[in-house]
C-alpha cells in the first residue's frame, strides 16, 4: 500500500497573466478571511511572505483559534492510492461520494494473482493464510478460465462483442487494434465476477482536506487492520499539504461503537440466514435481481406533471424540471453482483446502502443466450466455474455467521447483495440513461432497464421521454 500526495502548480498562462499560486492552507486562509474583512484579495495577498509560505497563513487567518470544518472545505488535496484491495476501494467511495477520482477498471485490465494482497495485510490470522490463499489461487484459474471461454466465443461470433461491421472489415492496423480491444474488454467484462475482492487496485481522489479528515476517522475506527493502516496512511501525506487542518484526523469513539454495533446486527441476521442458491446441492447460484421502486410525489405535482420535467430534455445533461426534482424516489434490487455494486455505488447524490450478506454468485451465464450460438459446451464449462464463485460465496458467509469481519476477503466480484439507492427522481432519470445503451456495461444496463420498467408502469407519459439506451459507443 502506498498513498501519495500531489501538489498542485499554476500553469503556464496564469503564469504569463500574472495570477497568484496558494499552497492549499494559503487558499483556505484567504477565503476565509473573507468572513471577517471586506479588503478584498490584493489586500490578503499583500500579506503573504514569498520566502516563507507556511507562516503567512496565520497571517492572514488563525485557524486554529477558529471553528475550522467549513475553512477546511476550501483546502483541495489530491491522491493517489496505491495497492489496496478493490473491497478497500469500493469503501472508501461510499464514504466519499462527492469526489473527483478514478480506479484501476476490472473492465480493462487483466488481472492476476501476483496482485493479490498479502493475507497478513488483510488481518487473516497466520494459521488460516495457507487455505486463504489456495481459495484465491481457485478463483483466479476460475477468472482465467472463463476469460478464455469468452474471448473464444468473441473471436468465433465477433458480433456478440457489438463490433461494427465497418470496423471487422477495416483492414487497417488502427481498426485491427480497436477489435481486438473490443473482444478483449467483451471477455473481462463477463469473466470479472471471478476475481476476488482482495486483488489489489489503484485509484486517486480530489476532495477537500475537510473530507480527508472525515475519510481518516472512518478509517481509523474501522473493525479491519487494513482500513486502520489505509488512515494512517493518508495522514502522513495530509500532514505535507494541510498539517493545521489535521486536529480531527484520528478515530472517533461514536464511529468505533457504530461500526463494530452495525456488523454485530449483520452477523446477527446471518445467523440462520440460508440462501437457497449457496448450499452445495443447489442447481442455481444467481439470485433473481428483483427490482423495487417506490416513489413519493409532492403534495401539489400529479403524475401526468412529471413529464411536462422532460419536455426539453435532448441529452442527459440537458435541463429537467422541478417536477422531478422535487420527487422522492427509492430504486433497489434484492440481488447485484458486486462488481455492479461498485458503480452504483459511485453515483453522487443520495444514499446508497449495500447489506453485505451474500445471497447468491453472478457469473454471466446469462450471456450465453446472446445470439443462440455460443453452445452447450461454453454453457457447461461456465456452470463448472460458477458453483467455484458460489462455492467461496458461501464460504465467506460462514465466515460471518462465526463473526470474522474480514469474511469479506473471501468474496468475489460476482458475489450478490441487497442494494438501493433514496435519492430524487432527475438523479434517478440521469443514472437510467448513464447506465443503458452502447456504451455501457451490459449488466448495469439490465439492472437499469428492469427499473426502467417499473417507471413506466407509473409513469406512462413518460416513456419516450428518459434518454434509455442513449449511453455512447465506448
Amino acid at each position: 500500500m502506498k498513498v501519495t500526495q500531489v501538489a498542485l502548480c499554476p500553469t503556464e498562462a496564469s503564469v504569463a497573466n500574472g495570477r497568484p499560486s496558494l499552497t492549499p492552507e494559503l487558499l483556505a486562509a484567504s477565503g476565509a478571511r473573507y468572513s471577517r474583512n471586506n479588503e478584498g484579495l490584493e489586500a490578503i495577498l499583500a500579506k503573504i511572505d514569498p520566502e516563507n509560505l507556511d507562516r503567512s497563513v496565520d497571517s492572514i487567518f488563525r485557524m486554529i483559534d477558529y471553528g475550522h470544518q467549513s475553512i477546511a472545505d476550501m483546502a483541495p488535496v489530491a491522491m493517489f492510492i496505491d495497492g489496496i484491495s478493490i473491497w478497500l476501494a469500493y469503501y472508501v467511495w461510499t464514504l466519499c461520494p462527492m469526489a473527483g477520482g478514478q480506479e484501476s477498471s476490472t473492465r480493462y485490465i487483466k488481472l492476476s494473482i501476483d496482485g493479490l494482497i498479502p493475507p497478513d495485510a488483510l488481518g487473516i490470522p497466520a494459521d488460516q493464510h495457507a487455505e486463504w490463499y489456495e481459495r484465491m489461487e481457485n478463483c483466479f484459474a476460475a477468472y482465467q478460465d472463463a476469460l478464455n471461454i469468452w474471448e473464444d466465443i468473441a473471436a468465433k461470433h465477433p458480433d456478440v462483442a457489438r463490433i461494427p461491421r465497418s470496423l471487422l472489415s477495416d483492414p487497417s492496423d488502427k481498426a485491427s487494434k480497436q477489435v481486438a480491444r473490443m473482444k478483449r474488454n467483451y471477455g473481462f467484462d463477463r469473466a470479472r465476477y471471478f476475481l476476488p475482492v482482495a486483488a489489489a487496485t489503484n485509484m486517486m481522489l480530489v476532495m477537500s482536506a475537510r473530507n480527508w479528515v472525515q475519510l481518516c476517522q472512518y478509517l481509523f475506527s474501522h473493525i479491519l487492520p487494513e482500513a486502520r493502516r489505509l488512515g494512517d496512511n493518508i495522514r502522513a501525506e495530509l500532514q505535507l499539504a494541510t498539517s493545521r487542518l489535521l486536529n480531527h484526523a484520528t478515530e472517533k469513539p461514536s464511529f468505533m461503537q457504530g461500526l463494530r454495533w452495525e456488523f454485530e446486527q449483520l452477523q446477527q441476521h446471518s445467523i440462520g440466514f440460508q440462501p437457497p442458491m449457496l448450499r452445495s446441492d443447489a442447481v442455481e447460484f444467481e439470485h433473481p435481481p428483483t427490482p423495487k421502486l417506490d416513489v413519493m410525489l409532492p403534495d401539489n405535482i400529479s403524475e401526468d406533471e412529471l413529464a411536462t420535467a422532460l419536455k426539453f430534455h435532448d441529452n442527459r445533461y440537458a435541463w429537467v424540471g422541478q417536477q422531478l426534482k422535487r420527487t422522492a424516489i427509492r430504486f433497489q434490487w434484492e440481488a447485484v453482483a458486486f462488481a455492479e455494486i461498485r458503480d452504483l455505488n459511485r453515483h453522487r447524490t443520495g444514499t446508497k446502502t449495500c447489506v453485505l450478506l451474500p445471497v447468491g454468485f453472478y457469473g454471466a451465464l446469462d450471456q450465453l443466450q446472446e445470439g443462440g450460438n455460443n453452445g452447450d459446451v461454453a454453457s457447461l464449462r461456465l456452470r463448472k466455474l460458477g458453483k467455484i464463485g458460489a462455492a467461496e460465496t458461501a464460504y465467506a458467509l460462514d465466515l460471518l455467521r462465526s463473526g470474522i469481519p474480514e469474511y469479506v476477503y473471501s468474496t468475489v466480484l460476482g458475489t450478490q447483495y441487497a442494494f438501493e439507492h433514496l435519492t430524487t427522481a432527475d438523479k434517478y432519470v440521469y443514472e437510467a440513461e448513464l447506465r443503458t445503451g452502447a456504451g455501457a456495461h451490459f449488466r448495469y444496463a439490465q439492472h437499469l432497464h428492469d427499473m426502467l420498467t417499473l417507471w413506466y408502469a407509473k409513469f406512462p407519459q413518460t416513456r419516450r421521454l428518459v434518454l434509455e439506451g442513449s449511453a455512447e459507443t465506448e
